[in-house]
């Protein structure tokens, strides 16, 4: 059996990608790890305008993962189409580029797709739906179906390119939102992203902005069983799972319960070289 697939419309080398917001745009991690040999990466949340993110400190580290508010820190669209993309396109020969997109209304999303889809080098987006909604009380773009349909209604009008939701671990029915996303024109879903949470030392947030998303280990049952979910509700759908990973067991469940790929993200951070060391278990026992 090979780890060799075609998703998306694309060959993937092995179904090992880096997930959003732990590698950057890559160029940060030239020399420390060889990112051409993973399936792909999928790139820090691109914004229309540039954001310096969240008042530090920014992670806290608990025995169960880390808590992170990054407050979506990027370059915006002009930085990432003029400096980041050429990078990648330059030297990344075999591993895949997704890119993901936040907004903070509705048709950012599409806005900020329009402007970098004439990079070749994008093989799909990723929408980041987890976002506050701006234009309507702050409520979360992921947690209603109308406004999921009409994101990546919008964007499948701007690209013929491959599109991902990505759906917060905290809605009650993840499944029916995959669904909703199929249905207005997505491709894949990728579950899951960050959960809620807040941690103090001596009544003083740990977190400069209060509370963060919640990633690493604890993570890795909840995302399963989301995949689980979708893979039974949708049967054909292309499913990225995230969270939790760091062993070659980690993917295999999510393999299991229904991925086509996996995304490794906080365990990365603490240890760059790891995502390899899973892809040669991996390679050992596909042969």
């Amino acid at each position: 059996m090979t780890l060799a697939r075609t998703i998306l419309g694309a060959d993937f080398q092995n179904p090992i990608l880096l997930a959003a917001g732990t590698a950057a745009f890559g160029r940060e991690l030239d020399g420390v790890m060889e990112l051409d040999r993973l399936g792909g990466i999928v790139t820090k949340a691109v914004s229309l305008e540039p954001r310096s993110g969240n008042a530090p400190p920014r992670v806290a580290e608990f025995r169960g993962g880390m808590l992170n508010s990054i407050g979506l820190a990027n370059p915006g669209v002009v930085g990432v189409l003029e400096v980041e993309l050429p990078w990648l396109a330059r030297n990344l020969q075999r591993a895949r580029v997704l890119l993901n997109v936040v907004g903070f209304e509705w048709g950012e999303y599409a806005r900020v797709i329009e402007r970098l889809d004439s990079s070749a080098v994008i093989t799909a987006y990723e929408l980041n739906l987890s976002c506050p909604n701006t234009a309507h009380g702050g409520i979360e773009f992921g947690a209603e179906p109308e406004s999921v349909a009409q994101i990546v209604a919008q964007c499948r009008k701007v690209t013929k390119r491959p599109i991902a939701v990505k759906l917060s671990p905290v809605l009650p029915d993840i499944a029916g939102m995959a669904i909703v996303a199929r249905d207005a024109g997505a491709d894949a879903v990728t579950v899951v992203n960050t959960l809620p949470g807040y941690l103090e030392r001596g009544g003083t947030p740990l977190l400069g902005n209060g509370n963060g998303g919640v990633s690493g280990p604890v993570l890795l049952p909840v995302g399963v069983l989301a995949t689980r979910r979708i893979r039974e509700r949708a049967p054909d759908f292309t499913i990225i799972g995230v969270g939790g990973i760091t062993r070659a067991a980690d993917v295999a469940q999510y393999l299991r319960a229904g991925a086509s790929l996996v995304a490794i993200g906080t365990a990365a951070l603490a240890d760059p070289r790891l995502p390899f060391r899973l892809l040669e278990e991996l390679e050992e026992t596909h042969g």
